[in-house]
This record gives C-alpha cells, sequence and structure tokens, in this order.
C-alpha cells in the first residue's frame, strides 16, 4: 500500500493523497488521522484528484437565523391577524 505526499510551498499546508479503493479500506482510520493531523486528505481515482477530506472545524451555528439569505418578509410579521383563529378547530 503506496500513500504519496504532494508539498505545497509557500502557506499552504502538506497534503496527503491515497486512492479510493485504499481510502475504502482504511476509511475510519484516516478519519481519525485527519482529524489529529489537521491536515488534508486528497483521495485519487485513476491517478486523478476527485476528492479531499478536511478535518471539521466549527460547524455548529448559533443560531438559524441568516441560514436563508433569500427569504423575503412582507410586512408586519409579528402582529395579530385579522380575522379569528381557533386552534381547537
Amino acid at each position: 500500500m503506496v500513500i504519496t505526499i504532494s508539498i505545497h510551498h509557500g502557506s499552504s499546508p502538506m497534503v496527503w493523497q491515497i486512492s479510493a479503493s485504499q481510502f475504502k479500506a482504511r476509511c475510519l482510520g484516516l478519519m481519525d488521522d485527519v482529524a489529529r493531523s489537521g491536515e488534508a486528505l486528497v483521495i485519487t481515482k485513476n491517478g486523478q484528484p476527485v476528492a479531499e477530506l478536511h478535518p471539521c472545524r466549527g460547524t455548529r451555528r448559533a443560531s438559524p437565523f441568516g441560514l436563508h439569505l433569500a427569504t423575503r418578509l412582507d410586512g408586519d410579521v409579528v402582529a395579530p391577524l385579522d380575522e379569528p383563529w381557533d386552534v381547537l378547530q
């Protein structure tokens, strides 16, 4: 089993590469390695990069507001309705 390493010069971190078949066989361990090292893993198919596995950082949002930026509110959405509304009907 061969894992190749591509080193990018400058401020970019080291990037590890692995074939898709090797990744499939070692997926869970590689996920732990990426989380521990903080470095990306490039998954290749037929020698060509097809996916990257990055460590997960800060995915929790404090609030769901702002997730749907294209939503538009028309009128007063807080004021009482002009018609009666019975919850039990």
